[in-house]
């Protein structure tokens, strides 16, 4: 298929970094040039050939963020973002992405408390829109996995939408909804309780690049058990997320 021109000329001037001038001026040029990384990287991520990839074969990046609290349209904004690779079900240890990015306002003591992560820190940090393009050219086209992962793609959404008035085009598999549905009589939620239950080691919670690391796992033993009830590939795992 014959690449769209307006697609081709944005990525023309990405590379070239030549974006027209009232972008340039009015974020400087090399916000302008992640603003447009992100726009165009939401595009055409759907992609239907992705369905027929085994899962034991796809490659993904699992995700956290930790913020300032729960409500994204209120206010609370992304903290800190932790990726790791994942190529079919090998986590990839070396292959990993941190950052914590400035707030806008003050950080509640009870994260603080709960992250580690402190206002001085923050104040030190990247602003958002650098923050977010450094994670999204970490995780760039790979099909995104979290826990819980409603909370996350709420915070990713908006400030997509905040920064480049972009939204998310990943495929996001949520690691709970998975394990829910392979033990369809259990109650548990919370990431602590699946990890216990699959006996993967707690490390460090609370903290974006661990958090992403112990869901890694998790992921990779879902995946194994879901070979053992015919899901396969990833459009095998969409028709199992279907059912009742």
């Amino acid at each position: 298929m014959k690449e769209p021109e307006q697609t081709h000329g944005l990525w023309n001037a990405i590379k070239n970094r030549t974006l027209p001038s009232a972008i340039a001026s009015k974020f400087g040029t090399e916000s302008a040039q992640q603003i447009a990384f992100l726009r165009s990287l939401n595009k055409g991520l759907r992609r239907p050939e992705t369905l027929h990839i085994q899962l034991k074969e796809l490659k993904t990046a699992v995700f956290d963020l930790e913020t300032t609290g729960f409500h994204p349209k209120q206010g609370d904004e992304i903290l800190s973002f932790g990726a790791v690779k994942v190529e079919g079900v090998q986590v990839q240890q070396d292959e990993t992405h941190h950052v914590i990015a400035k707030t806008s306002k003050r950080i509640p003591e009870e994260i603080v408390n709960l992250t580690g992560i402190t206002q001085e820190m923050a104040d030190q940090a990247p602003p958002l829109v650098e923050a977010l393009h450094g994670f999204m050219s970490f995780v760039d086209d790979r099909v995104l996995i979290a826990h819980c992962s409603g909370h996350d793609k709420a915070f990713l959404d908006l400030a997509l939408w905040k920064t480049s008035k972009s939204h998310l085009g990943h495929r996001v598999l949520d690691t709970m909804m998975i394990a829910q549905r392979l033990h369809s009589d259990s109650h548990m939620v919370s990431l602590d309780e699946w990890l216990n239950w699959y006996g993967i080691p707690i490390t460090r919670r609370h903290h974006a690049l661990e958090d992403a690391k112990m869901t890694a796992y998790l992921w990779t033993a879902l995946v194994d058990q879901l070979g053992e009830r015919a899901v396969y590939t990833l459009g095998d795992l969409y028709v199992f997320l279907s059912h009742s």
